[in-house]
């Protein structure tokens, strides 16, 4: 006998029918695959970086990657100014520091490309105070062995540091460069134009014998004034109508046009907990990208950009040269310019090399899970970027922090690469 508890009962059940099946298309249901990147695992991304915003080891960050192409990761945490109540967006602009070396590194290969400078060319043709350089030694300074060319200074093997150095600090210091400026790449606060700043540096000593060891340093600014030497036109004008004009990268500039004020990202500092605070003004705090003099072109750390200004400019390259209809590059120089062109003397990690701009990956295993061919390299306010050829992948994350070096920035592309659940055989 069918009572009316059980009728009831049995109406519940069929109700809830459809609910529960749906829970259970919804556990099984596989992960959206998209250009070979796991939705799920995509997502561990978001996660990894809202926790530095939450535990306030980061002010905010931008993330950004491309496959084949295409946009397959975009996201904006935090905050570009949290003091002002700024949150970040994706189109934030960020000081790239030592990402501007491989602008300004595309910027003299255009002109090797034209036949206006050759790449054993003495820096002396065009920055006559380089004729005669010496190198400072525990004994006292010696004169260098041979000529510093624009090869070594694309693959910075000339021996010339950032001045920081305590053989040559002092000498630096009393020249306006060096320690006294902050660290020493930093000159967007000097009045003078770049070729004044570099033609004062080739009367310093350097501290290694040219073509002997890798040496960061002053090396692609003095690159910068090169171009300009060149090419006859500043080397602000150059890069604008050579290179982002032509790929459409509308926001990177050396210095910030005043309606963009508002896209600004400020400088955070972590303390010794890895907590941060906003930086103070200052060489190393908020700079003189804004309301400085707007007269020192600083082709190794001076540029701004954005995480998609930036990828275009890197998927460019990794096209061999060209994008979206515009040639900035044959694809013969790309292949030299990524490939390593120092041997052994690139020593900061065993299977890495350094080519003409970047690091280089010459092993499976040497920088994390990057694929052979991988090159790359990274800003002073913790900003970074690889791509992996094997892979068709652009990688690039935007923070505006110092020391360099935060721990989430060495994290992203490990979160990027376990995402790519169908990578190229």
């Amino acid at each position: 006998m069918i009572t009316k508890p059980l009728i009831s009962g049995l109406l519940a059940l069929a109700c809830l029918a459809p609910t529960l099946e749906a829970q259970t298309s919804t556990a099984t249901a596989k992960p959206r695959i998209e250009s070979g990147f796991a939705s799920d695992r995509l997502a561990r991304i978001d996660e990894m970086i809202q926790r530095y915003v939450d535990e306030n080891r980061i002010a905010g960050a931008v993330g950004l990657v491309m496959r084949d192409g295409r946009i397959v990761y975009e996201r904006a945490f935090g905050w570009a100014d949290k003091e002002a109540g700024r949150r970040m967006t994706t189109d934030a602009i960020f000081r790239i520091a030592s990402q501007s070396k491989a602008v300004t590194s595309t910027a003299i290969m255009i002109l090797n490309e034209e036949g206006k400078l050759a790449l054993d060319d003495p820096v002396s043709r065009y920055i006559p105070s380089f004729a005669r350089t010496t190198v400072a030694t525990r004994a006292g300074t010696v004169a260098a062995k041979r000529a510093i060319t624009i090869h070594d200074l694309l693959t910075h093997t000339a021996g010339i540091s950032y001045g920081t150095d305590s053989i040559v600090a002092p000498l630096y210091r009393a020249k306006g460069l060096g320690p006294a400026a902050g660290y020493g790449w930093y000159t967007a606060d000097k009045s003078e134009p770049i070729c004044t700043t570099m033609d004062r540096l080739g009367t310093l000593p350097f501290v290694s014998q040219p073509g002997e060891a890798w040496v960061y340093g002053y090396n692609t600014d003095i690159l910068g004034c090169v171009v300009e030497r060149a090419s006859g036109i500043p080397l602000d004008q150059f890069i604008r109508t050579r290179i982002t004009d032509p790929l459409g990268m509308k926001d990177t500039f050396f210095f910030l046009p005043l309606d963009k004020r508002q896209r600004f990202t400020a400088v955070y500092m972590a303390d010794s907990t890895g907590r941060v605070r906003r930086a103070q003004n200052g060489p190393l705090g908020q700079g003189d990208y804004v309301e400085g003099p707007r007269r020192n072109f600083a082709g190794g750390a001076g540029l701004l950009s954005t995480a998609r200004d930036y990828s275009r400019f890197l998927q460019m390259l990794l096209n061999g040269g060209e994008l979206d209809g515009v040639r900035i590059l044959s694809p013969k120089t790309v292949d030299v310019m990524t490939s390593n062109q120092v041997g052994n003397l690139y020593n900061w990690t065993p299977g890495v090399g350094f080519g003409l701009a970047f690091y280089t990956v010459d092993r499976v295993g040497a920088d994390g899970l990057a694929s052979v061919g991988t090159w790359g390299w990274s800003g002073a306010y913790s900003t970074m970027y690889k791509v992996d050829p094997k892979e068709r992948l652009v990688m690039a994350f935007m923070i505006q922090q110092f020391p360099y070096g935060a721990e989430v920035q060495s994290r992203f592309p490990t979160l990027v690469y376990q995402a790519l659940v169908e990578p190229r055989k």
